[in-house]
């Protein structure tokens, strides 16, 4: 966040710049500087009402596409599946949610009959559908990281 000079901070810019500092050192689940611009668009640091608005609404999107995936793994749809992973990978990503991201592109690439990276093909439909079940519970397992921790520092600031 910029400095705008010397001042004394209120309580509230303490307890949430302290719990700022601790939910970004969560591990790499959280890229420090993608997030802390999510941040610096709140016009109240103390109560940072737009910043939870988008982080609350990624959580129901998050949790309403993996419903998708699930039902769509289902049907062995891969197609779906890829354009499901594209859709979470990017509001992830936006968010800075690193390993979310990650394992998002994975079902994304396996979707499209790709390798983790894109890179070579991958002709068979199941091993593609054992990839994305694999990244999916990946994919799950970090967002529960993750919202935990957004959660406590959200929750942190009304306190």
């Amino acid at each position: 966040m910029a400095d705008a000079g010397p001042r004394s901070a209120a309580p509230s810019e303490h307890k949430s710049e302290e719990g700022l500092q601790e939910m970004l050192e969560y591990g790499d689940n959280i890229d420090p500087a993608t997030f802390e611009q999510i941040l610096e668009m709140d016009e109240d640091d103390a109560s940072r009402e737009f910043s939870r608005g988008i982080v609350f609404g990624f959580f129901e999107q998050a949790e309403a596409t993996f419903e998708k995936m699930d039902d769509n793994l289902t049907k062995r749809d891969l197609a779906q599946l890829s354009s499901l992973g594209h859709f979470l990978k990017g509001s992830s990503a936006t968010l800075g949610l690193t390993k979310v991201k990650d394992s998002c592109e994975k079902i994304q690439w396996y979707g499209m009959h790709k390798d983790d990276n894109g890179a070579n093909d991958e002709p068979s439909d199941d091993v593609c559908l054992k990839r994305i079940k694999d990244a999916l519970t990946e994919a799950k397992k970090d967002y529960q990281d993750v919202e935990k921790a957004l959660k406590a520092y959200y929750d942190g600031l009304d306190a």
